[in-house]
């Protein structure tokens, strides 16, 4: 079995801490909801995990490609375009020429 390429480019290199960082950012906030009682429990601290999301989705976007490996086994086919009409002669044919 060969292994897949992985892309080291910037943006793929930031996109792929997604998954560690929000399972971080759980952790800290389950962890801070257990010490302290009241206002870092985690109804109040949820939020923080969109942010750290946002923030990655933010770094990636701004990211250079320079290196980036497309994946040569996905094909897009073409988009045919719209079907071809002919042009509009009005109601009544043979008139006003």
């Amino acid at each position: 079995m060969s292994t897949p390429v992985r892309c080291p480019c910037s943006r793929c290199t930031i996109r792929g801490l997604m998954g560690p960082a929000v399972i971080t950012t759980l952790g800290v906030l389950f962890l801070l909801s257990e010490l302290g009682h009241g206002y870092m429990s985690f109804g109040h601290t949820f939020p923080l995990v969109l942010i750290v999301i946002g923030v990655i989705l933010l770094a990636s976007a701004v990211a250079p490609m320079n290196g980036h490996i497309s994946s040569p086994g996905v094909s897009v086919p073409p988009v045919p375009g719209p079907p071809a009409t002919p042009p509009y002669s009005g109601p009544y044919t043979g008139q006003g020429q």
